[in-house]
């Protein structure tokens, strides 16, 4: 972790002093989980679902935002009480009962399903076509010199469905048109709050940030904790206020706020 011991302290005491009116939350890929070349084969690091447990016992509120869908992340963490878990960058939550799917993306099902058998078709072999239900998912990462095929291919696809295309890591996403990001994720869950923080380490993380920032301005404490793996986008690195080394230093910062 950057400056660890030096700063880190004085910036950690609105959630120290009192939990009862902060936030802590987090992405999961590369911050719970290490970057994996097979987005199946993500699973947290050791110690991580318990380290989320000490969290929601301490903190107000503590979620998991993530691109995944909900059912993954319960797959993976499992229904932790306290841990409210956002799924496919708002368009899912579970928040200590059933999964509540916005009503607006339920009629882009069967669209998002067509999406998906038809990439499976067409893609070139490398290619992962992950079906998260209301959204899919194109990895090239096993396959980097089909990037440009990936591309041309969302957007495509996006021109004749009405779908919208996301960017991330070695992949790029088609999803439902709704108004809903990190961002707005954020802002809600920080409804109230004295003091939030965010860690994230991709694209679809700025939005997060931007939130962050706009709560500053409001008087809410923040952090925004950049995780830093080589293939972070340089902007949220400029944009954070913490700069961790991988999901280890995740890990290591969000012990931080557990002790």
């Amino acid at each position: 972790m950057t400056g660890e011991d030096e700063g880190l302290a004085p910036r950690l005491a609105a959630w120290l002093a009192a939990p009862e009116r902060a936030g802590v939350l987090t992405d999961f890929d590369g911050t719970l989980s290490p970057i994996v070349d097979d987005p199946e084969a993500a699973q947290p690091l050791p110690g991580a679902v318990d380290l989320l447990a000490r969290l929601a016992g301490r903190y107000r509120t503590v979620a998991v935002v993530s691109g995944r869908p909900v059912a993954y992340l319960l797959d993976r963490l499992g229904p932790l009480p306290g841990v409210t878990m956002v799924g496919l960058y708002g368009l899912e939550k579970r928040e200590g009962g059933g999964i509540e799917v916005l009503p607006e993306v339920r009629r882009w099902r069967e669209t998002v399903d067509a999406v998906a058998a038809a990439s499976e078709t067409a893609a070139p072999a490398g290619i992962y076509v992950e079906r998260k239900g209301l959204a899919v998912g194109l990895h090239y990462r096993q396959a980097p010199e089909a990037a440009s095929w990936v591309l041309a291919w969302a957007v495509d696809q996006a021109g004749r469905t009405g779908l919208v295309v996301h960017h991330g890591k070695m992949s790029l996403e088609l999803v439902p048109p709704v108004p809903t990001d990190k961002g707005l994720v954020v802002a809600a869950l920080a409804e109230g709050l004295d003091a939030a923080c965010y860690v994230g380490d991709d694209v679809g993380d700025l939005p997060a940030f931007a939130a962050l920032a706009d709560l500053r301005n409001q008087g809410v404490a923040t952090l925004a904790v950049a995780v830093r793996s080589g293939e972070e986008p340089p902007e949220l690195v400029e944009q954070a206020d913490l700069v961790v080394d991988g999901a280890e230093g995740a890990m290591a910062f969000l012990r931080r706020l557990a002790r």
